[in-house]
């Protein structure tokens, strides 16, 4: 009768533990992917080597916070994939530019990639 009683008790221990974890697992389950993209976002431009044509520089295409994969299209030889959005800019983001005129490339005139249109994917803060 001990041993069962026993056993109970152990039983309900590790059941109260493993459901604690599973609650503070389920909290903010992107924790891990945040910290990634902030690292990620610090050392990398936002933007690629081609400038939107009617801006003349890099363009932000905001989406939401909540979107984190986006997807490139290649023609010809299938290279389409699906890539991390990792950078999210913040409430304070001032004006607006990538760089100094002059030192991005301008879509070919038979593009390529879906990249070398000038747009880049930017999550909003809010």
């Amino acid at each position: 009768m001990k041993r069962i009683v026993l056993c109970l008790a152990a039983l309900a221990a590790f059941s109260g533990l493993a459901g604690s974890s599973e609650q503070a697992q389920a909290a903010d389950p992107y924790a891990v992917t945040q910290v990634w993209n902030h690292n990620f976002a610090q050392t990398r431009a936002w933007h690629s080597n081609y400038y939107y044509a009617p801006n003349g520089q890099p363009t932000a295409m905001v989406v939401p916070p909540t979107a984190h994969l986006r997807q490139t299209y290649s023609w010809g030889v299938s290279q389409n994939t699906n890539h991390p959005i990792y950078h999210q800019y913040g409430r304070n983001a001032s004006t607006p530019g990538a760089a100094a005129p002059g030192r991005f490339q301008a879509t070919p005139n038979w593009p390529s990639h879906t990249d070398q249109f000038g747009l880049n994917y930017v999550r909003a803060p809010w």
